[in-house]
């Protein structure tokens, strides 16, 4: 199969393994059952060697450091596979207590559904007003719309500024060190 670029997985990625998947075979090929094989195929691959290209982007461990310290509560909802969810945050992050971590899970339509962020907000008592989905592209952007939560588009991420603004991103922000006073300014408080 013929390979692809950096920017073409970029455009590939965001709406779960099956879809990166399907829109990296040649049409020929997206058949379900060789979609699943396929997937099945990454998985096995991917969860043994998940964090060899992977780590927080600048500034991101001192942000989850920074909130955790003052007392928010802190969650991560991904498209990702639960297992490959959960490896990477026990690596990056292992000191840091998360009220919930949760990938792509069964039963759990991904983002941009809004279900995955109602599981968090209902398991951390938590009224949509209270918070915040912080992401870099437009899947997240919509799923915090859809959530009915506030939202701050991230510049340094696999998206464009472009991509943000087109999905109604509440803010913008171009570093990590901007993200504590937007919260204050929403109304989102620790705990």
């Amino acid at each position: 199969l013929g390979e692809y670029g950096y920017d073409d997985y970029c455009h590939f990625v965001g709406n779960g393994i099956t879809r990166l998947v399907e829109r990296a075979l040649p049409e020929h090929l997206r058949t379900p059952e060789y979609i699943a094989e396929a997937r099945r195929d990454f998985v096995a691959y991917y969860i043994d060697h998940i964090n060899l290209h992977t780590r927080p982007y600048d500034g991101i461990e001192e942000l989850v450091g920074r909130l955790a310290s003052e007392g928010y509560s802190l969650a991560v909802a991904s498209n990702k596979f639960q297992q490959g969810t959960e490896k990477l945050v026990r690596e990056f992050f292992p000191d840091i207590r998360f009220s919930a971590v949760y990938g792509n899970r069964d039963g759990v339509p991904l983002k941009p559904d809004a279900a995955l962020l109602q599981l968090i907000m209902g398991q951390c008592g938590s009224a949509p007003q209270q918070c915040c989905m912080i992401g870099d592209s437009g899947i997240d952007i919509q799923t915090a719309r859809n959530a009915g939560t506030h939202s701050i588009g991230v510049t340094w991420g696999f998206r464009s500024r472009e991509e943000l603004e087109e999905n109604g991103a509440e803010c913008i922000v171009d570093t990590p060190s901007e993200i504590p006073d937007i919260l204050r300014r929403y109304g989102i408080l620790p705990r």
